[in-house]
């Protein structure tokens, strides 16, 4: 019996050591997140995300749980809107900004972003999601990055005139030989380049992918994208481009959407809303299909979660990265408030510390999860920015 205590007393310890040393790797990491869909929802719906909020994934409560430093938020809209939605989303960002000066602050570069952590301020950063936003203008585009773009998608699901989306590519709407920058999209990357704004290659298609890194002279960014080679979809990243980032000197940040993760979701999520099939047309009738999503999800918890993956699957598209290409090209893009469903134990921004523990329970030494957690994302900041 004395052993028997020994032995669960020695766990115990073992366990809350490890627990102990997991915070303070996380504590003194600076953790950047390279994209997260909270200002449309903010702008739709106008909560307020300084305050703790009960639906969603992201407030600035939550965030300085999580120890969230780093925060892109993603200027987003449709097809249908363009340079003008994309201010309005950015002086939706300052006006946050302005009423939580004490909380957050606007960064444009690596340095900054340093500055504010050690001001104990969350790092607020602007990426431009979707090139169709600057409406075939350059002038457009040195604007936005005036105003403090320290991304730009090339394109979102949607192509534009001068280049394909992975959406489009695979679908078959863009003709192969149609596939890519034109010069005009050449343009926009030397542009980006001479700014000292991220070339960011999530979203866009094989041909078009291939032509910025090309194109581009300083590291690219993928802002939100998984591993083709573990779960087959066009938003995820085959062996060839994830060889093309590391030879560029690039990052490839890990989107958390169950359904980029894990290959058998669909499948799951699919025989889930056919068992409330009527539910959820109901609930499409009354709030729309996408947050008709969310509150059958919300109604029907245990089934939901049933669909969803276990972190070790994160973390296995993190592996398959490392192994390939190096530690150096890792990090994260979480996508919260932008998609329905995330692996198991991550609900929100309080929970990158999860992230943390199953690094290190995985076997990665504390400097390398240092730098999945926001160090490459800084390195690659300042080989854009000069500072």
């Amino acid at each position: 019996m004395k052993k028997q205590y020994l032995y669960l007393f020695l766990l115990l310890f073992a366990s809350n050591g490890f627990a102990q040393n997991s915070i303070s790797i996380h504590k003194q990491a600076i953790v950047v997140d390279t994209h997260g869909d909270i200002l449309f929802n903010q702008i739709k719906s106008g909560i307020d995300i300084g305050k703790l909020q009960k639906t969603g994934n992201f407030d600035l409560v939550r965030a300085k749980q999580g120890g969230l430093d780093a925060q892109v938020f993603s200027i987003w809209c449709d097809e249908k809107g363009g340079y003008a939605v994309a201010n309005q989303e950015i002086d939706s960002l300052f006006s946050l900004i302005k009423r939580y000066p004490d909380k957050i602050t606007l960064v444009r570069n690596a340095t900054e972003l340093e500055q504010a952590v050690a001001a104990k301020k969350m790092a607020v950063m602007i990426g431009v999601e979707g090139g169709h936003m600057v409406e075939n203008s350059l002038d457009n585009l040195e604007k936005l990055a005036q105003r403090g773009m320290i991304y730009l998608t090339l394109t979102w699901n949607n192509s534009t005139s001068w280049a394909s989306s992975a959406a489009e590519e695979t679908s078959g709407k863009v003709k192969p030989e149609n596939a890519g920058l034109n010069n005009f999209g050449k343009q926009v990357v030397h542009k980006l380049n001479e700014l000292g704004v991220l070339v960011d290659l999530s979203h866009v298609g094989t041909k078009t992918f291939f032509d910025a890194i090309k194109e581009s002279k300083k590291p690219v960014l993928v802002s939100h994208s998984c591993v083709y080679a573990l779960n087959p979809v066009a938003r995820n990243l085959n062996d060839e481009q994830i060889k093309a980032v590391g030879k560029n000197g690039g990052v490839i940040s890990l989107n958390f959407y169950s359904g980029f993760l894990d290959s058998t979701f669909d499948a799951k999520q699919k025989i889930f809303f056919n068992k409330y099939d009527s539910e959820l047309k109901t609930l499409s009738t009354k709030y729309g299909r996408s947050n008709a999503i969310d509150t059958l999800i919300s109604l029907h918890k245990a089934d939901a979660d049933a669909t969803r993956p276990s972190i070790e699957l994160l973390i296995d598209h993190i592996d398959y990265i490392v192994k390939v290409i190096g530690i150096d090209h890792v990090g994260l893009g979480a996508d919260f408030d932008g998609a329905e469903s995330f692996p198991l134990g991550i609900d929100g921004a309080a929970d990158y510390p999860k992230i943390t523990s199953a690094l290190l329970k995985r076997g990665y030494k504390p400097n390398e999860v240092t730098k999945i957690l926001g160090g490459n994302f800084l390195r690659i900041l300042k080989a854009n920015k000069g500072k």
